[in-house]
């Protein structure tokens, strides 16, 4: 099973934490602790190109909120 994990840099001129969270979750994504922000469970089998498209949405979804972040699919 596969999970895409959501590193996130924020800064003081961009959007507050909360609100990038909440604009996550309305994407699947699930608040977590540790080495991540945030993970995607990918519920069933998932090709490359699912893949890439979260990765485009997430994408549009941070632009213009001046938050760097990190993909990683494992």
């Amino acid at each position: 099973m596969l999970k895409t994990y959501l590193t996130l840099w924020f800064s003081s001129e961009g959007a507050e934490p909360t609100k990038v969270a909440e604009r996550l979750q309305g994407m699947g994504f699930k608040p977590i602790t540790g080495q991540y922000d945030h993970v995607y469970d990918w519920k069933d089998a998932v090709a490359l190109d699912q893949i890439l498209k979260l990765c485009t949405s997430v994408h549009q979804t941070l632009k213009g909120m001046h938050v760097l972040y990190k993909i990683e699919t494992v």
